[in-house]
């Protein structure tokens, strides 16, 4: 009697069982049918401009108008500090070298957005610094909008004639100016 009651006992776990399973796997599938019908649904719809809201919610972008826009980039000698810093961080871990920037002399913009209207406002600049090794180098750099870390405010590209060992602005920096 007992051997039937377990039987029966696990017949009826068995069954319980099966029927979870089962209404878990239509529900399962009654829920892919119903996300299918509406991604379908809204596929099927034609694409919509953004209203007023969604155009107020931090879409402002830059002011990317060409015009009269020097006033929002920093001055040339804003950057000095950072190419310093980089510099010197780049000779070291890169190029086993101990050569650092000391000072900067005749820093001056050469031009502000040489480009189309309508591109990232640059400010290109051009300084002599004068390096560890006793020599001064000519640095051909931009400061551009939007450019910095996640874009979140302005940044720098830069490059020390004589001193671009990997190349990046060959031929002698000319790819660093206007």
């Amino acid at each position: 009697m007992n051997l039937f009651r377990s039987v029966r006992s696990v017949a009826k776990t068995m069954t319980m069982t099966m029927t979870m399973t089962m209404t878990m796997t239509m529900t399962m599938a009654m829920a892919f049918v119903a996300t299918c019908g509406l991604v379908a649904g809204f596929s099927a719809a034609p694409a919509q401009a953004a209203n007023v809201l969604q155009k107020q919610i931090y879409m402002t972008g830059a002011n990317y108008d060409g015009g009269k826009y020097e006033g929002a980039l920093p001055g040339c000698e804003a950057a000095l500090g950072d190419i310093a810093s980089r510099f010197a961080e780049k000779e070291g871990r890169f190029w086993n070298s101990a050569l650092q920037i000391l000072g900067f002399e005749d820093v001056r913009q050469t031009a502000f957005s040489p480009w189309a209207k309508a591109t990232i406002p640059r400010r290109f600049c051009t300084a002599v610094a004068l390096v560890s090794d006793g020599r001064r180098h000519k640095v051909d750099y931009w400061i551009g909008e939007d450019t910095g870390l996640i874009g979140a405010s302005w940044g720098v590209e830069w490059c020390v004639v004589g001193l671009d060992r990997n190349w990046a602005y060959n031929p002698a920096c000319k790819m660093a100016r206007p």
